[in-house]
């Protein structure tokens, strides 16, 4: 069974940066794509950056240019790289792994923003 852990989260300060990073473990899948989501409090989990086998890679245009997703299959991680951070990035970040069969989520990892 597939299973994904995030870590990196934290707190930071306005135009600061933090590196998320989502380890695998278990029976890898054949997948479509993997991504980052997040949810804000009182608000809907949306996708912020998403990678597919083939190493596309798209992002909404609020984070687009400040969010670099990557991955490093030797290690089934993928990671999120966020540079100038705003509070509205503020949020619980979870990856995703989006198969025929079904999505698998990670637990979530606390991203605060805040001066």
């Amino acid at each position: 069974q597939l299973q994904l852990a995030e870590s990196g989260g934290g707190l930071v300060q306005p135009g600061g940066s933090l590196t998320l990073a989502c380890a695998a473990s278990g029976a890898f899948p054949r997948h479509n794509a993997m991504g980052w989501y997040r949810q804000a409090q009182g608000k809907q989990r949306e996708l912020v950056a998403r990678i597919t086998q083939t190493n596309n890679t798209n992002y909404p245009n609020s984070v687009k240019g400040r969010f670099t997703i990557y991955r490093d299959n030797t290690k089934n991680t993928m990671y999120l790289q966020m540079n100038s951070l705003k509070p509205e990035d503020t949020g619980v970040y979870y990856c995703n792994i989006n198969t025929v069969a079904r999505d698998y989520w990670g637990q979530g990892t606390q991203v605060a923003v805040s001066s």
